[in-house]
């Protein structure tokens, strides 16, 4: 595990075991909304959401804690440089999940101070918490589906805290008000949350008595689900074990690494975040194993003693907090291993949004050599650290946090590298049929496999992850910019980490999107249009994995309308379509450019005629319907229905003419010069329709509007000469006096904008001031913004926040200029 080097490693690192060079020119100026650190899929995502390492608990990207604690301990003081030292916390007043708790409540406006202790709600119903719409929130105990609910509960202290700070714990859906003994504690405002802590207010503690007290809370849900839940937690331990922290030095966001430098007192520490997620090596890309790697140097001159601390909790493998789990270690082939689960193992029973997984086992393995491993609760594993002793750590347990503690010696030196991982098992339901992740599609390996295949080419992974961040970097460089390619760089993992790589039982690749923070469908057909650009770059064959699916819902008649589904379920479960409504035109045109996009890139139709009664079928639709397309939702749902979309109608034709393109791909001359020509005949239509003076029109039937006509890339992109070229030239020369401070709007309605559109937009762009001139904006959002989430693509341009969603595969999409310049 420990390497000791030869030659002094100075403290300049001119260039560590992973390879990564000090100078700040190598380093993304990028200061990321979110730092990636592990990306395997939508259920194992971890990231850092501050600008240092160790002011925030590390998440999953829907805000839930992934509790990942580093400990560097140099000539026996501790450095705190990853994660905080949570004290784990014992109920005074139990949320639903932890325990049953009864509470008095009415829908309907109480008079009078309904909130303090004293009042009479004896006519007020009494029910469990947590009260919700059960339907949809599993935590709900009694239905709550009116407008608002006020909800009074007493919990009694045998004895009043002594000085332990106390905290809310909450879920809410919508607006939210919580109060103790009458004092107000938290407003939620008009923001939703599952398992929020805030710290009470001291004035509020004060009123805290032996005996009964109160918590009281009213909750607003004008609209879809409700859920209120509350109750007060408090630190088993008074004090933490790891309260001074490293100095984090810089920080720097590569495509299939992230990077961090510390100095821990009389040494630098830096670690380093890996996932080998190479595009055309499914086989490595689809392995559930990331690399966390250490490289330690003494930045005075002098060997030091050194141990190395990690600390895991059971969140990683469940959905909810509560969830009882087990947790054990053991050795196995000279690697040590922590291995936590739930208990209940319910593989694939539950599809949806803000949901973790609950089945199979999260692991963390290191070389046994020099490697102590424990599980227990917090206080235990970090005491018995923190003194030298371990004897207290347990081989398993309930609930219990996982520890591993590395001895390394006194060095000038060392490095070595932990690594993380999760065994789902089964990864997704495809028409009732559970399905094995694409690694182990046969059945025929263990998770012990792809630890020990990892641990074995760790070095020629981590050197290819090397070469691969600096050629992606270059070329994206040279293609766009450097603020262009520090954007590809950090939206490269979370595109493809959004995804499920899988094997349907035909043989076919199955590369499912989930639709992470709009609304958990899986395989959406308007996820894959925007996301394919970085699947065209490195591997075509993915997006035939993007559109499979959709293809066999279709080809085997469980799909019958005559333009594709929206999707084929909700994550995990790909059953058949969930969303509420159709996208007639937009899925059409979006299928028909991805299956021509994919085959003018590979240079073989061959796929296109595996489905040309589909593509046929989808094409004669979009003829009659596409160029002024009815009231309906385009891939922009969250804008609304409405009619005469001039951009949908782009698609639409672009459509028609990638069936032509395939046609003649495919020697159907005939064919093809129908297609095309009625393309053209359509577009000559459209500029006439659309035409608002100096620029195009947002609706057909509104002048003095205006939108992105983002579709139109694929006009250039695969050559189709459908438009005439004055058509994008009007357009690009309109949109520069529109931009906002973060970016150009999506259209003439709001100040809100979508980042992929605009780098589709910008690619339209004849010279590389004019593309960087809407890239610079987009950059300076992403640097600033105080939104800490992994990567919006729904963002205001003029105020630094994000409208809605994160971390979405979308941002594949930014790769549609690397295309465009090859």
């Amino acid at each position: 595990m420990m390497k000791k080097f030869v030659s002094f490693l100075a403290a300049s690192f001119l260039l560590t075991a992973c390879g990564t060079p000090s100078g700040d020119d190598a380093r993304n100026s990028l200061r990321a909304p979110a730092w990636p650190l592990v990306t395997i899929d939508p259920y194992t995502s971890a990231w850092s959401m501050s600008d240092r390492l160790y002011d925030e608990p590390v998440k999953h990207w829907t805000g839930t804690e992934f509790p990942l604690l580093g400990v560097l301990e140099v000539d026996g003081v501790n450095y705190r440089f990853m994660g905080t030292e949570d004290l784990e916390l014992m109920p005074l007043a139990p949320t639903s999940e932890q325990e049953v708790w009864m509470g008095r409540y009415t829908t309907d406006e109480p008079a009078g101070a309904w909130e303090k202790p004293g009042y009479d709600d004896s006519a007020w119903a009494l029910d469990r918490g947590a009260f919700g719409t059960k339907i949809n929130e599993p935590t709900a105990q009694t239905d709550w589906t009116t407008e608002r609910i006020w909800v009074r509960r007493t919990f009694t202290l045998d004895e009043v805290p002594d000085g332990r700070p106390l905290y809310l714990e909450y879920c809410n859906d919508d607006d939210a008000v919580f109060y103790l003994n009458g004092v107000e504690i938290h407003n939620t405002g008009s923001v939703c949350h599952k398992h929020a802590r805030v710290r009470i207010p001291a004035e509020a503690v004060a009123t805290l008595r032996q005996g009964e007290n109160l918590l009281a809370a009213k909750c607003i849900n004008p609209v879809g689900n409700g859920l209120l839940d509350f109750g007060i937690l408090t630190p088993k331990e008074r004090r933490t074990l790891f309260g001074q922290s490293a100095e984090q030095l810089w920080a720097d966001v590569q495509a299939t690494r992230t990077i961090y430098r510390f100095a821990c007192g009389s040494v630098d520490l830096q670690l380093t975040f890996s996932a080998p997620l190479f595009l055309d090596d499914l086989e490595t890309m689809s392995r559930p194993v990331n690399y966390m790697t250490y490289e330690i140097a003494s930045n005075d001159g002098k060997p030091h003693t050194l141990r190395l601390y990690v600390e895991a909790a059971p969140g990683w493998a469940v959905d909810q907090p509560y969830q009882a789990s087990a947790s054990e270690c053991f050795e196995r082939n000279g690697l040590v291993y922590l291995k936590t689960g739930s208990r209940e193992q319910r593989v694939l029973a539950k599809a949806g949004d803000d949901l973790r997984i609950d089945w199979g086992h999260f692991y963390m393995a290191a070389d046994a050599a020099n490697a102590t491993a424990g599980v227990g609760e917090s206080a235990v594993l970090r005491r018995g650290f923190a003194e030298g002793d371990t004897s207290g750590w347990k081989n398993s347990g309930e609930q219990a946090r996982m520890a591993l503690a590395l001895s390394l010696g006194e060095t000038e030196t060392a490095d070595g590298k932990l690594m993380i991982g999760y065994d789902d098992g089964y990864s997704i339901q495809y028409f009732g049929q559970n399905l094995r992740p694409y690694w182990n599609r046969k059945g025929d390996r263990t998770i012990f496999d792809a630890f020990e295949t990892a641990d074995a080419q760790y070095e020629k992974l981590l050197k290819r992850c090397v070469r691969f961040d600096a050629e992606l970097m270059a070329e994206a460089t040279a293609a766009g910019g450097r603020h262009y390619a520090e954007l590809c760089a950090l939206a490269y993992r979370q595109a493809i980490a959004a995804h499920k790589l899988v094997e349907s039982p035909e043989g076919d690749l199955l590369f499912f999107s989930k639709e992470n923070n709009s609304n958990g469908s899986i395989g959406t057909v308007d996820i894959t249009y925007p996301s394919m650009p970085l699947f065209l770059k490195y591997n075509p064959e993915l997006v035939a994995g993007l559109m499979n699916h959709i293809y066999h819902y279709s080809e085997s008649g469980r799909w019958t309308k005559p333009f594709p589904a929206h999707d084929v379920g909700t994550y995990p479960l790909a059953n058949g379509q969930t969303y509420g409504g159709d996208m007639p035109v937009e899925e059409a045109g979006n299928m028909l450019i991805a299956t021509a996009a994919m085959c003018h890139r590979m240079g073989d139709a061959s796929y296109a005629r595996r489905h040309w009664a589909a593509l046929t079928t989808w094409t004669d639709y979009l003829v009659e319907h596409g160029l002024d397309p009815e009231n309906q939702l385009c891939t922009d749902d969250f804008a609304g229905h409405f009619a005469h979309n001039v951009n949908l109608s782009v698609k639409a034709i672009l459509g028609i003419a990638s069936y032509g393109r395939m046609a003649s791909m495919l020697g159907m001359e005939e064919v093809a010069e129908r297609y095309t020509a009625k393309a053209r005949e359509l577009a000559a239509e459209w500029v006439k329709m659309a035409d608002d003076g100096d620029h195009y029109r947002l609706t057909f039937d509104k002048p003095g509007t205006w939108s992105q006509k983002y579709n139109l890339v694929w006009d250039k992109l695969l050559g189709l000469d459908i438009f005439p070229d004055s058509v994008a030239r009007t357009e690009m020369a309109s949109y520069l006096g529109r931009q906002n401070e973060y970016g150009l709007p999506l259209d003439s309605r709001e100040a809100y904008t979508k980042s992929d559109w605009i780098m589709w937009t910008a690619t339209m762009a004849d010279d590389r001031a004019a593309f960087e001139a809407f890239i610079d904006p987009l950059h300076h959002f992403y640097n600033t913004t105080v939104d800490r989430v992994p990567m919006s693509d729904w963002i205001w341009t003029d105020r630094p926040n994000h409208r809605g969603f994160k971390t979405r595969s979308v941002v594949g999409g930014y790769f549609i200029k690397m295309l465009d310049n090859e």
